[in-house]
């Protein structure tokens, strides 16, 4: 809820490239092959039509650790994909390949490999000047009255997009059971929304606290310095 997929969308707009944006139910399947099969048109597509981004979300359910995957089908999987990226059979040039995951940690090693999925980039949760942003579009043509999006802003600190709906969600929510009692809708006001906050903890926070552990014990090679940065901490 951070906005990974927005990036991929507009790295695609910056370059002047195609886009193809897949879901891990767009490649797997349950006959034997036939993810290797829907992997390979993916990326044959892209190379019909160069230049092109192909996006893919929750690429840790595609690129898991090959070591803790038992089905042979599994691994085929990732070999294909590994592959695919290498590009041994095909050209892949004017291609870009981008993954989001939640959870970097449980990739396979050998997608970090040069020529891979050699970069990482850390997305943070929204800060201050973004959140406002964010609370602005999402009110947009809601009706609102006297908001304060400055202050909503900062009482929504480590909230990420996802939460900032929800949030505005739940006080709709509510402002619609008190007009029941009255039979007038009435617009939501600064304090409604503060009053969701209250119903709601940032979904960041438990994230943080697994990301912590394995950029303080896991991070040898410093794939994880961007996570202690934000969080402060020093190893």
């Amino acid at each position: 809820g951070c906005g990974k997929t927005h990036i991929a969308r507009a790295t695609a707009g910056e370059i002047d490239a195609n886009f193809i944006n897949v879901g891990i139910n767009d490649i797997l399947d349950m006959w034997l092959g036939n993810s290797e099969k829907n992997l390979h048109e993916i990326f044959e597509t892209a190379r019909k039509n160069k230049p092109c981004v192909i996006f893919i979300d929750e690429i840790d359910a595609l690129g898991a650790n090959r070591n803790d995957i038992n089905k042979t089908a599994g691994r085929t999987v990732i070999n294909q994909f590994l592959s695919e990226l290498d590009g041994i059979d095909s050209d892949n040039d004017g291609i870009l390949v981008l993954g989001a995951t939640n959870a970097p940690w449980f990739i396979d090693p050998a997608f970090r490999r040069p020529g891979r999925f050699d970069r990482i980039i850390f997305v943070a949760p929204p800060d201050d000047v973004a959140r406002e942003a964010i609370f602005k579009i999402q009110l947009n043509e809601k009706p609102t009255d006297s908001i304060d999006f400055r202050q909503l802003a900062k009482k929504s600190k480590n909230y990420s997009g996802a939460d900032i709906k929800s949030s505005i969600d739940i006080a709709i929510e509510q402002k619609l059971m008190e007009s029941f009692k009255d039979g007038i809708p009435k617009p939501l006001k600064t304090k409604d929304i503060s009053k969701a906050f209250g119903k709601m903890k940032p979904s960041t926070s438990e994230w943080f606290s697994s990301a912590k552990n394995y950029a303080l014990y896991s991070n040898d090679s410093g794939l994880y310095d961007d996570i202690l940065k934000y969080l402060n901490i020093k190893k």
